[in-house]
């Protein structure tokens, strides 16, 4: 062994000895390396516990890693949450029924009542209708046929009376009949007696396109006319029931139901009332929920019922 290894360091650099090392067992190296790592990830590992957001970076940065999402900006710390019980705002309206984004639901039929003489046919008694005025009538087209009927009357020796009787069919009338039928209910409402009235009816409506026959006994009598037509014996909802009628007294219980109609008779042949112009404005009214607002704005019946000195008379909605 060297002198050198036993000298003080002092002694040794009197002797012009360099310094000397303490020697350090291997061993201990190695334990105070392990205890160095042991008190790193210690502390490591009570940040985590702790919730310290930089715990996973000072980790990664000691091991030589760098993660993406910790390269960005520390996130702000969220607000307190109030001390009031959370709740979701409702919205101010109520929302739509899912069904109300679909078709709207089908409109049922629209409901036709017709009158007959005058708006449909004009009859005469044979007996007494000029020859010329028939065969003008025929001559501009007008279709006629003669039938006989029972009349209210009775003869001197109290049989019934039977009258014979020429009835002129308002131009296009089957026509009318057919295509109106079949967007709406046809029902007949006539003034005349049933004895004249529906064998006449059975003539013109041979396919049976009426639904209902009302004659002159479901009319009604009110204090400013006779033989009123009041749609509330046929139904108590005016939304979708219209009355064609070439007297407007005929309506005069439900002024805004009525279609007045121009007068049909044999000395007028040229006429397009039927499919010229009510055909065009029932179909128009099968298409509304309510027919009542079109008809007043089309013929304002309750004023020409007040200046014909009829007050206006309280209906059903």
């Amino acid at each position: 062994m060297a002198a050198a290894e036993f000298l003080s360091p002092e002694a040794a650099a009197a002797a012009g000895v360099g310094p000397v090392r303490q020697q350090q067992h291997p061993g201990e190296a190695a334990w105070r390396a392990v205890v160095g790592w042991l008190g790193f990830l210690l502390q490591i590992l009570l940040q985590i516990v702790r919730g310290t957001p930089s715990s996973w970076a000072h980790l990664l940065s000691f091991l030589g890693l760098r993660h993406p999402l910790l390269s960005a900006a520390p996130p702000q710390p969220s607000p307190s949450p109030s001390p009031s019980v959370a709740f979701v705002r409702l919205p101010s309206e109520a929302p739509a029924d899912a069904s109300s984004t679909g078709p709207p639901p089908p409109l049922r039929r629209l409901t036709v009542v017709l009158d007959l003489d005058e708006t449909l046919v004009c009859a005469y008694e044979s007996s007494s209708l000029p020859a010329a005025l028939r065969a003008e009538a025929v001559e501009a087209g007008l279709h006629c046929f003669d039938m006989e009927c029972i009349s209210a009357e009775k003869d001197a020796e109290g049989s019934q009376r039977v009258n014979r009787v020429t009835v002129f069919e308002r131009p296009g009338l089957h026509e009318f009949l057919q295509r109106t039928s079949e967007f709406a209910d046809l029902i007949l409402f006539t003034a005349g007696l049933e004895g004249y009235a529906k064998p006449l009816v059975d003539r013109i409506d041979a396919h049976n396109r009426f639904c209902h026959r009302l004659y002159r006994p479901s009319t009604v009598t009110t204090e400013y006319r006779e033989h009123v037509k009041d749609l509330s014996c046929l139904s108590k909802d005016f939304h979708r029931i219209v009355l064609v009628d070439n007297n407007p007294y005929s309506f005069l219980l439900q002024p805004l139901n009525g279609i007045p109609c121009l007068t049909f008779s044999a000395g007028q042949p040229v006429d397009d009332q039927l499919m010229g112009v009510i055909f065009p404005l029932l179909k128009h009214l099968s298409l509304q929920n309510d027919v009542r607002p079109a008809l007043y704005e089309t013929f304002h019946m309750p004023e020409w019922f007040q200046r014909h000195g009829i007050p206006q008379i309280d209906q059903a909605a």
